[in-house]
């Protein structure tokens, strides 16, 4: 997805969500980031978000996965 300079993003979440994204990149072998992107990007698909400057032939699942 992204290839050039990226973003921060700051957010505050309680506990419970920040343990369920944790879990999720975890079963995904992926960091936290790359997994919220991953569901940014599936989410906006599947609900006509646009996405600028992402290639419509770029899955989100596309990104090298982190190794154990």
């Amino acid at each position: 997805m992204a290839t050039g300079k990226t973003e921060v993003v700051s957010v505050r979440v309680e506990p419970p969500i920040k343990a369920a994204l944790q879990a999720a990149a975890e079963r995904e072998l992926r960091s936290v980031a790359n997994m919220l992107e991953v569901m940014v990007v599936a989410y906006c698909r599947a609900n006509g978000v646009p996405l600028d400057g992402v290639p419509e032939d770029t899955l989100p699942a596309s990104r090298p996965r982190r190794q154990p």
